[in-house]
């Protein structure tokens, strides 16, 4: 499996790092609609999950999501 950025997500970091550059006094106030993309939070769950992943602050490890517990 590639850990490489997709280009959608590489796409997204650029424009806000564009928009922060541009605008310093810009405060991005909210960001979860860019968060809850569907391609964001597979490439974050594969770069997790590549790292060895440890289970969250509720204990739930990644082989337990997998199998549906």
């Amino acid at each position: 499996m590639s850990l490489i950025t997709p280009e959608s997500v590489w796409q997204l970091q650029e424009a806000l790092q564009a928009k922060a550059k541009r605008e310093p006094a810009c405060r991005f106030h909210s960001l979860y609609d860019k968060l809850y993309r569907k391609d964001v939070l597979l490439h974050a769950w594969r770069c997790c999950r590549a790292n060895g992943g440890a289970p969250g602050v509720d204990g739930v490890t990644f082989q337990q999501i997998e199998q549906g517990e």
